[in-house]
């Protein structure tokens, strides 16, 4: 599972996720992307079912980039528990996505290869997703 190695602040608040990716929306590295269509949370657990899922259909043909990392906690309250005494303890790891952002990228497979493994993977996230291609003006 994708998490940092070293954090400055166990505990972070959530945030907003307010606005469409400035960076990180073209594609940077493959020929054909997942990008984002809402914004949103993946967990680090979301992260690394869509990336199994690619490797597993790409076998050994392709090269695959994550685009995202985990890098922000969440944290959970025990159940049954009472409300007050403080944040409970970081449950784990979720990258903040918003819409227009790059998921995962690939390169060296067909066309109906690259659209079928990032169609395992959007299944695997809670975002919804399309694929794209790298355009003729795309550098």
């Amino acid at each position: 599972m994708l998490m940092p190695k070293k954090i400055k602040y166990r505990k972070q608040q959530r945030g907003r996720l307010r606005g469409k990716a400035w960076r990180g929306s073209r594609l940077a590295f493959g020929d054909y992307g997942l990008k984002a269509l809402g914004s949103g949370r993946l967990t680090s657990r979301e992260i690394e079912a869509a990336r199994i899922a690619i490797t597993r259909y790409m076998k050994r043909g392709g090269k695959l980039w994550i685009r995202i990392f985990p890098d922000r906690p969440f944290t959970k309250k025990p159940a049954e528990t009472r409300m007050g005494k403080g944040k409970g303890p970081v449950e784990g790891w979720v990258a903040a996505v918003r819409a227009g952002r790059i998921l995962f990228e690939v390169e060296g497979l067909t066309l109906a290869e690259a659209q079928k493994a990032l169609s395992l993977a959007a299944h695997k996230l809670c975002l919804r997703s399309t694929f794209i291609r790298r355009g003729p003006f795309d550098a």
